[in-house]
C-alpha cells in the first residue's frame, strides 16, 4: 500500500464511522472535533517549527500537516467523548490508552514508512498528546455550562455572595439598644 493511499485513507474513512453515532451526539462533540483539528494542527506546526518532528510526505494540498489532523484525531476524540464524558476518570484512561497506542504505534509506523520523521522520544509525543486533552475536556464542560458550576463547587463550595446574606431586620436592632 503506498503511502498516499494511508494517508488519504487517514483523512476519509474514519468520518464513515460517525453514521453510527446518533445525531445529538454528532451535534453535542462536533465542536470538539473541530477544536481537536485546530489545536493539533498548531501542535504539528510548532513541533516542524522547533525540528521535533518533520513530515516528508502529505497529501495535496496539505503542505506541513499529516492528514490524520483532519480525520482520525477529530473522530477519535468524538468517539472518546460520546462514550466517556461526564464520568473524568474513564475519559483520562481512555484518553491514555488511545494516545499511547498512538505515540508508540502509529507514530513510529508513520516514522517506518518514511511519511514523517520523529527528533523527539515517544514519551514526549505521549505528554504532548495527554496535555493536549485537558484542555478539549475542559471546553467540552464550558461547552454544556457545567464548567461554572463545577469551578464554583471545586474552589468555593460554601461561599455566598454578598447579595444573597439575609438583610437584618429593624426589630433586631432595637432590641440590641
Amino acid at each position: 500500500m503506498s503511502n498516499q493511499m494511508i494517508l488519504w485513507s487517514m483523512a476519509i474513512l474514519p468520518w464513515f464511522t460517525i453514521f453510527f453515532m446518533k445525531k445529538e451526539d454528532i451535534k453535542r462533540f462536533m465542536p470538539i472535533a473541530f477544536l481537536t483539528i485546530v489545536s493539533t494542527g498548531f501542535v504539528i506546526e510548532a513541533g516542524n517549527t522547533l525540528n521535533l518532528w518533520k513530515v516528508r510526505e502529505t497529501i495535496y494540498p496539505l503542505n506541513q500537516t499529516i492528514s490524520y489532523v483532519y480525520g482520525l484525531a477529530p473522530v477519535v476524540a468524538m468517539w472518546v467523548f460520546k462514550l466517556t464524558y461526564g464520568r473524568i476518570w474513564l475519559f483520562i484512561i481512555s484518553d491514555l490508552v488511545f494516545n499511547i497506542v498512538f505515540s508508540f504505534l502509529i507514530v513510529p509506523w508513520l516514522a517506518i514508512r518514511g511519511i514523517k520523521d520523529l527528533n523527539v522520544s515517544n514519551l514526549t509525543v505521549l505528554l504532548i498528546a495527554t496535555v493536549l486533552s485537558i484542555p478539549l475536556y475542559l471546553y467540552q464542560m464550558w461547552q454544556e455550562d457545567a464548567l461554572v458550576p463545577a469551578v464554583k463547587k471545586f474552589f468555593a463550595p460554601k461561599l455566598q455572595p454578598a447579595l444573597n446574606k439575609p438583610l437584618i431586620k429593624e426589630d433586631d436592632k432595637t432590641d440590641n439598644k
